[in-house]
C-alpha cells in the first residue's frame, strides 16, 4: 500500500509538472516575440504580395527599402486579440511613425460550414483589390452583426473576387507552418516586424506581449 501511495504521488507530480509546462508553453513561451531566422524570404514575399491596408501612404511600388518602422498585422474580422492589439497599440505606433499594415483574411470553411459571412467576404475582397483604409476603418468601427457591406461588390458569385478570397486563405495556410518552424504558435493575431537592429521578429501574441512589441518598434 505504501508503495502504491508513493507511485501515485510520483505520478501526480509528473502530471502537474507536465501540465504546468504545457500552460507555460501555450500561454507564454510561444506567444511572446521571437526572432524569425528560417524562411524569411518566403514570409516576406507572402506579406508583401497580400492585400494589406494602411493608414499611411503606400510607398512607390508598394515596397519599402527600410523595414525598421514597419509592422504587419494578419487578422480576421472578429479576432478578439487582433481587435485588442489595434485598440491598445495602433495609436502609439502611428505616433512613432510606424507603418502598420493590416492584412484581413476570410477564414476558410470548417467541416463544410462557413466561418465568414457574405458581407465579410465582400469586404475582404474589396480591401485586397483596392486597399481602402477608409473602408477598413468603417468596417472595424461597426459591430460585426450590423455590417452589411453596403455599396461593396459581392465576392460570392464573382469568380475574380472569389479567387481573391482564396488567395488570402492560401496566404494564411502557407504562413502558419513557416512561422511554426520558427517557434511561433498557431492562431491570430500574427504580428511581423523588424527591430532596431534589423532582425525580423514575429509573435502570435497574447495581450501580455502587446507592450513589448510596441517597445521594440520605438513606441
Amino acid at each position: 500500500m505504501k508503495r502504491l501511495r508513493l507511485w501515485f504521488a510520483a505520478t501526480l507530480v509528473v502530471l502537474v509538472a507536465s501540465g504546468g509546462l504545457w500552460v507555460w508553453w501555450e500561454l507564454g513561451a510561444n506567444r511572446r516575440p521571437l526572432t524569425i531566422t528560417k524562411s524569411q524570404s518566403q514570409i516576406v514575399g507572402l506579406l508583401d504580395a497580400s492585400g494589406w491596408v494602411s493608414a499611411l501612404p503606400q510607398p512607390p511600388g508598394g515596397r519599402l527599402t527600410d523595414r525598421a518602422s514597419l509592422l504587419y498585422l494578419v487578422s480576421y474580422r472578429d479576432c478578439p486579440g487582433c481587435i485588442a492589439f489595434e485598440k491598445q497599440e495602433f495609436a502609439k505606433l502611428r505616433a512613432a511613425n510606424v507603418m502598420t499594415r493590416v492584412i484581413v483574411i476570410a477564414q476558410p470553411d470548417l467541416n463544410g460550414r462557413p466561418q465568414s459571412t457574405p458581407a465579410e467576404r465582400a469586404t475582404v475582397a474589396e480591401l485586397w483589390v483596392n486597399r481602402s483604409w477608409s473602408l477598413y476603418d468603417r468596417w472595424v468601427g461597426t459591430p460585426v452583426g450590423d455590417w452589411t457591406a453596403s455599396g461593396v461588390p459581392p465576392a460570392d458569385g464573382d469568380a475574380a473576387r472569389t479567387a481573391v478570397i482564396d488567395s488570402g486563405r492560401s496566404m494564411g495556410a502557407q504562413l502558419t507552418p513557416l512561422l511554426k518552424a520558427n517557434g511561433l504558435a498557431s492562431g491570430y493575431p500574427i504580428l511581423i516586424w523588424w527591430d532596431s537592429k534589423g532582425a525580423m521578429r514575429g509573435c502570435v501574441c497574447g495581450p501580455h506581449s502587446f507592450d513589448s512589441v510596441a517597445r521594440e518598434l520605438g513606441a
